[in-house]
């Protein structure tokens, strides 16, 4: 029987055995991000998950499939580097919907939060609320981080380009904001 925890994470209903292929890859790449950072690369199928949104609807990223996804990963909202990063991307959104891709941000905040960031800055693309930090570790992009010789678990800036089929074809680690959203366009 598949956990719950698990159906949830990879917004599968799991009401019969059809699912189960998806269900093993979902569950694989829970099992591996539990033992640790995960190392995700090119060529693997992205994580599926489903996450709620800051209107509170859930997205899930099977129900994405025929479209390139540009799946960026920041720490908090309303933080300088978080929000140049998310402005850009929102400047740059027709130019992302003419490759034929869609835009979504995921950090840890919770839905009010960024339901909050969106209206402020006028975002209308999706930011993803991953409060148990789930995806944020399926994914390998929640790690220790070290600031002012103080060590604590945060989320590294990394974008994911996944095609139209849920292959990932492009990893961004370590982002640093300026020229990011043009280094994204390029690779679409």
């Amino acid at each position: 029987m598949i956990p719950i925890k698990a159906a949830r994470i990879c917004g599968l209903p799991f009401t019969d055995g059809s699912d189960f292929d998806e269900a093993a890859d979902c569950l694989g790449i829970i099992c591996r991000a539990r033992k640790g950072p995960m190392m995700l690369k090119i060529g693997d199928k992205a994580p599926q998950f489903s996450l709620p949104t800051g209107d509170g609807k859930m997205l899930a990223l099977k129900d994405l499939k025929g479209k390139k996804v540009v799946l960026y990963f920041y720490p908090k909202d309303n933080t300088s580097g978080c929000t140049k990063e998310a402005c850009s991307f929102q400047e740059n959104l027709s130019a992302v919907k003419k490759k034929g891709a869609i835009v979504l941000g995921v950090s840890a905040d919770s839905v009010s939060s960024h339901n909050k960031f969106a209206s402020k800055y006028d975002l209308s693309f999706p930011l993803l609320s991953d409060e148990k930090k789930e995806v944020l570790k399926a994914y390998g992009v929640w790690k220790e981080k070290s600031m002012y010789g103080r060590k604590s678990m945060g989320i590294e800036r990394t974008t994911f380009v996944i095609d139209e089929e849920g292959k990932i074809v492009r990893i961004f680690s370590k982002v640093k904001v300026d020229g990011h959203t043009d280094e994204v366009l390029s690779a679409l």
